[in-house]
């Protein structure tokens, strides 16, 4: 952005598009570019967007059923454990798109799940017993 902002500076200081190319040592083809873009949009034209890149192979309304179905996993009284193998199963089977074992944790990530995991808990486990285990092992 400084580099920008400094060619656009040259410019309208009265230098032409090749010397502020030669100054700054950048390509006049760049110069050209970013003095186009401020003379289109101003200053705000010049910030560095970031790229969109690839877009997302679920839809909005499966990846709300996506993420109820792991809410539901993570809450069963089978433990909740899930990993990438059954998600991309899951996600084959009921969307029919096929995901990298590797995208799981980015399409996670891009959802707001986080991967860390706790300890499962089994599903008989009984907090009263635990009590009484404490009182009485002392």
């Amino acid at each position: 952005m400084r580099m920008r902002l400094l060619a656009v500076a040259h410019f309208k200081a009265g230098k032409n598009k090749a010397e502020v190319a030669r100054t700054l040592n950048f390509s006049r083809r760049m110069v050209n570019e970013w003095v186009a873009k401020y003379l289109k949009g101003g200053i705000s034209a010049l910030e560095s967007k970031k790229p969109s890149g690839r877009p997302c192979l679920l839809t909005e309304q499966q990846k709300v059923a996506l993420i109820d179905y792991i809410e539901k996993q993570s809450h069963s009284c089978k433990g909740g454990r899930l990993n990438d193998e059954m998600l991309q199963s899951y996600i084959q089977q009921v969307f029919a798109v096929n995901y990298h074992q590797n995208s799981i944790y980015n399409l996670l990530q891009s959802l707001g799940i986080s991967w860390t995991t706790s300890r499962s808990k089994h599903p008989k486990q009984s907090k009263e017993a635990q009590e009484n285990f404490k009182k009485t092992a002392n």
